[in-house]
């Protein structure tokens, strides 16, 4: 599939059905009874105004439907983006202040501006930053937090102080005595009906009768029916006059159009928070719309994930929002129910901005607790403890990187998480690189493979040594390699010819140029050439442009087995230093 050069919504309004609206009318209408209360409660995470959520879930959609690449992704709030609002805007303001709210507006101004100049400037590859087992360590980690967190509006206890994991838990057990037994029964029959709901009220319903696609709409709506009976069981019990909290009044209205007076004072304190929410955000996000679109065969393109993101959340920072993102729970829903196109999260976005003129006011009653429970049920799925295992069993450098992570979002915070785990995935790449597997070769007998000599049984020439690199020549690793090869042809008396086997080179920089020069000067003064096969395509031409093959003592065979037979056939000895061999097969074919 192709990208138009336009809005990447050119690329389905040309094909749009009847049966396809038909489609993406019914997937949004699945999104917005989920959105709407999910939204409410993502508010309250990032210690917003429960109609901020609303706003944030509107124009951000309709701004993704125009520019993103995704047919299924929908964006809003997601719980990661909105435990890092809560604790970057807790940093400049007291949260309910008006100054509390211009910092989330800030955030998602500042988020945006970022995602769009990383597109711009084609930075996607950005995204590398965050390796999977960072990514997870970091999600996982942030759904223990937010799930703490809600623990004090589960069981009615007081605000708590700090975010850390342990300072979270010795809040609740040091106000465990204040837990209001009405808020408890309210808090844990949601949670109990809503947890049962996403793994089991799909299949009974199909039991009892339901076809298969009912039965998982209906499960889906279930937080919106849970919403629904909270507030009747308020109003019937008079709830509040037992202590249970409830959201209050839910202004109506159209989103506002806002611009954050206090912008400048904040840009400096919240400048790095909004590039780690940005970074945090766009991996999240199409890590989902790829996974997505690979079911149906099509196409996301990175840069232009940047642009849509970046727009997303500038529709947030002026329509009274905070930042958004692709979420995976509601992606999948939207896939699921049917969705074709991008407008369905567009129809989706109108089926809330409904919900916000009309309905608002009926939300008064809704139980803090209600919500908490809708977070804590769809953030503990966001725990995988799978991966840690994985990690140990394949990769030491992956786990620590995934125990580094996790234990700094836990001990310190959600910003020193991403800080961690970017830092110690550059860290891990780093000593990979700098440690470059070189395996000296020998022929397997009776073929042309060439193979480790330490894993296979080969047959070697005393006179010739073997060498596969299999890593790019780097600053990280010239030195390496360098010494590396002139230990080996110290320890070979009868050696005359060293071959650097680069299938495995995919790039020279200036210092592994120079290393390289260097080796074939120290080879040609101990009398051994230095030849190169196997060069790929890309390399020969870097190759080319410089001096080095003029000077080369040796000579640059097609393949491995080229150069063996072709050197082992001619007598051992005679002069290194001067020009190479004539014809050294720079005008093939090199691929």
């Amino acid at each position: 599939m192709t990208q138009s050069r336009g809005l990447p919504g050119l690329d389905w309004v040309r094909g749009y059905t009847a049966a396809t609206l038909a489609n993406d009318l019914l997937a949004a209408a699945v999104v917005t009874v989920m959105l709407v209360p999910q939204s409410l409660a993502y508010a309250m995470l990032a210690g917003l105004p429960p109609q901020v959520g609303l706003y944030a879930s509107i124009a951000p959609l309709v701004a993704y439907a125009l520019m993103g690449t995704s047919r299924t992704l929908a964006v809003g709030p997601v719980a990661v983006l909105s435990l890092m609002t809560a604790t970057a805007a807790t940093s400049v303001a007291a949260p309910g202040t008006p100054a509390y709210r211009e910092a989330a507006l800030v955030l998602a101004l500042l988020s945006g501006a970022i995602l769009l100049a990383m597109g711009l400037l084609r930075l996607g590859f950005l995204a590398s930053l965050l390796s999977h087992p960072v990514v997870s360590a970091f999600v996982s980690a942030s759904a223990v937090l937010i799930a703490l967190s809600q623990l004090r509006h589960l069981l009615g206890l007081p605000a708590g102080g700090r975010e850390e994991a342990w300072a979270m838990a010795r809040h609740v057990a040091t106000h465990l005595e204040q837990t209001n037994p009405a808020t408890l029964a309210v808090g844990g029959l949601a949670l109990v009906v809503l947890a049962f709901a996403r793994t089991r009220a799909a299949p009974l319903l199909c039991r009892l009768g339901l076809k298969d696609r009912a039965a998982d709409m209906l499960a889906r709506a279930t937080p919106a029916i849970t919403v629904a009976f909270a507030i009747l069981a308020v109003e019937a019990f008079d709830l509040r006059a037992q202590g249970v909290a409830t959201v209050g009044f839910i202004p109506a209205g159209l989103p506002p159009l806002t611009w954050p007076s206090r912008a400048a004072d904040m840009v400096e304190h919240l400048l790095l928070p909004a590039f780690l929410m940005a970074l945090v955000g766009f991996v999240e996000s199409v890590s989902v719309a790829q996974t997505l679109a690979a079911r149906r065969r099509q196409v996301v393109v990175p840069d232009r994930e940047l642009l849509a993101l970046g727009a997303a959340n500038l529709a947030a920072g002026v329509t009274g929002g905070y930042p958004v993102t692709g979420g995976f729970a509601r992606s999948v829903v939207n896939f699921d129910a049917g969705a074709e196109t991008p407008a369905a999260g567009a129809f989706a976005a109108l089926g809330i901005l409904v919900a916000t003129l009309l309905l608002t006011p009926a939300l008064a009653p809704l139980p803090h607790a209600v919500l908490a429970a809708t977070i804590v049920v769809a953030v503990v799925a966001l725990v995988d403890l799978e991966v840690p295992r994985r990690l140990w069993a394949w990769s030491k450098a992956d786990f620590a990187a995934w125990a580094a992570t996790a234990a700094a979002t836990l001990a310190v915070g959600v910003e020193a998480g991403v800080v961690a785990g970017v830092v110690v995935t550059l860290v891990v790449t780093l000593a990979r690189a700098a440690r470059p597997h070189v395996a000296i070769v020998g022929q397997v007998p009776g073929t042309q493979h060439y193979r480790n000599i330490h894993r296979h049984a080969v047959v070697t020439n005393p006179e010739i040594l073997s060498l596969r690199i299999d890593e790019s020549l780097t600053h990280l690793n010239a030195r390496v390699i360098e010494d590396l090869v002139l230990q080996e042809v110290a320890a070979r008396p009868q050696l005359r010819h060293v071959i650097l086997m680069a299938s495995g080179i995919n790039a020279i920089d200036a210092t592994g140029l120079e290393m390289l020069e260097t080796l074939n000067r120290r080879l040609g003064e101990a009398r051994v050439r230095l030849h190169l096969s196997e060069v790929k395509g890309p390399v020969m031409d870097r190759l080319q442009k410089t001096e080095f093959l003029q000077h080369l003592s040796g000579e640059v065979f097609m393949s491995q087995h080229e150069a063996v037979t072709t050197l082992g056939a001619r007598r051992a000895g005679g002069a290194v230093g001067g020009a190479p061999a004539a014809d050294p097969t720079l005008a093939r074919d090199w691929v």
